[in-house]
């Protein structure tokens, strides 16, 4: 059996969207990291004890998938926005700039973890104030870290270039744990 260690909307729609059958269960963590850890390795950190909260609950032969994603501009973590004035913000400070999306995905199988990390660099087009706040109160991006989704409006408006895995940015670099997935198990 699959299990995904995750309460994200937007993984459980992209391991959906693969075909296969999965459980959910929502890790529930409180997501503690050493302040050295760095940047390109905390979400590792955290799927880690996203997977490792689970795995009490499930066989050695239960596949669990535990993935985190952070938004980073210029070494400062961008998490999900506070409220309203956080997330106007977060996205008036990455308009007209790159900044990187990094995910760390953690696979518990049969007693072995294996790791897979994916970084995305994320161009945005220069926003105007209308654009943001049409954007907030519309889609209301409160549970996505750098208070942007890449496939909602925001995406198709102001993104204007990346580099690296689309789907990394929403959460899940779905074609490299397709890849692993495939070698351990018959899907």
């Amino acid at each position: 059996m699959i299990i995904l260690a995750s309460g994200s909307p937007r993984r459980q729609e992209l391991l959906k969207n693969l075909g296969l059958a999965f459980k959910i269960v929502n890790p529930n963590i409180d997501e503690i990291i050493p302040k050295s850890t760095p940047i390109p390795k905390i979400p590792l950190a955290i799927a880690l004890q996203k997977a490792k909260a689970v795995l009490p609950q499930f066989t050695p032969n239960d596949i669990i998938i535990a993935a985190d994603t952070i938004v980073n501009y210029k070494n400062e973590i961008i998490g999900k926005p506070k409220n309203k004035q956080d997330a106007e913000l977060i996205l008036q400070k990455l308009s007209g700039k790159t900044h990187q999306v990094y995910t760390g995905v953690v696979i518990l199988y049969q007693n072995k973890i294996k790791k897979i990390s994916c970084v995305t660099k994320v161009n945005f087009n220069t926003l105007s104030v209308n654009e943001i706040n049409f954007y907030i109160k519309k889609y209301k991006p409160f549970d996505k870290a750098g208070a942007y989704a890449i496939q909602e409006w925001i995406g198709l408006i102001g993104i204007n270039k990346i580099e690296g895995d689309f789907y990394n940015v929403m959460g899940l670099p779905v074609s490299k744990l397709y890849t692993y997935l495939k070698k351990i198990k018959s899907i």
